[in-house]
């Protein structure tokens, strides 16, 4: 039955489905999951994954991605899509240690599951930050993916290799890596960071549909990452927000225009 929500006039109305499942990854990782599907809805769905972004010294591992199932139930509420929300491994409740090679991985294995219990008309990527980014390595190698998203996403993680011990330290601080021995061998898992590229990726999905979204005063992704990666797409949909920094996820203009893409999106496939 479909959870009733009171509304202001003293109305009910009746409010996504939802339930929160557990994702089997790569490396014995179990992924925190959260599905809402509209109320009363028929199968096969449009379908949406949604992904966060690598946690900060502001939000930490424990609370990153925690508001995106406000934002899938919104999506299934408004729009009749099938929204799952996941937050990857050593985030919230998912278990495992970050690695860069180790979210790609989980992607992959949120599709694979999203596709496995809910019957879909398409499906659609759609992530914040490093989330995008992997989103896309991920969906660029699958044609079951109609389609991408990204916010305030980075091209490539140079910057990263090139400060591999400072990130690391930083993975431990936030709790995005809990095992304190880990990673056993570090060289290897800092080498993820040149080897994964995004560019490439971005060639590889067109000529399904890339949508970028940045702010036109993010101060941790520099614009240009946005430009090289419609440029590498070739069709790529670029849209630059006046004011909005990094943080997108939590600007209604943001949250409006990437739902108006997948809207839109969605309406070519079907």
């Amino acid at each position: 039955m479909p959870r009733l929500a009171i509304e202001a006039s003293g109305r009910t109305r009746a409010t996504a489905l939802a339930e929160e499942l557990r994702i089997p990854s790569t490396d014995g990782a179990e992924l925190e999951g959260f599905l809402a599907r509209p109320p009363a809805s028929h199968v096969p769905l449009p379908g949406v994954l949604l992904f966060h972004g690598f946690p900060s010294g502001a939000v930490w591992a424990e609370h990153i991605g925690s508001d995106l199932p406000e934002l899938a139930t919104r999506i299934a509420d408004e729009m009749g899509f099938a929204a799952l929300a996941v937050r990857f491994r050593g985030c919230g409740s998912s278990t495992g240690d970050f690695s860069l090679g180790g979210w790609i991985a989980d992607v992959r294995a949120a599709i694979k599951h999203f596709r496995s219990v809910v019957p879909m008309t398409g499906l659609w990527v759609c992530g914040f930050g490093t989330g995008g980014t992997v989103g896309l390595v991920a969906a660029s190698d699958d044609p079951a993916v109609s389609g991408v998203a990204m916010a305030g996403s980075p091209a490539d993680f140079d910057d990263w290799a090139e400060n591999d011990a400072r990130l690391l330290a930083h993975a431990h601080q936030v709790g995005a890596i809990k095992t304190l021995a880990y990673p056993t061998d570090p060289a290897h898992w800092s080498s993820e960071f040149r080897a994964i590229r995004a560019v490439t990726a971005a060639e590889k999905m067109a000529p399904r549909p890339l949508f970028l979204l940045h702010g036109a005063d993010d101060d941790v992704v520099p614009q240009i990452d946005a430009r090289l990666l419609a440029d590498a797409h070739g069709a790529g949909e670029l849209r630059v927000l006046p004011g909005a920094g990094h943080q997108l996820r939590h600007d209604p203009r943001a949250i409006a225009i990437l739902l108006g893409w997948l809207g839109r999106s969605s309406a070519e496939v079907l």
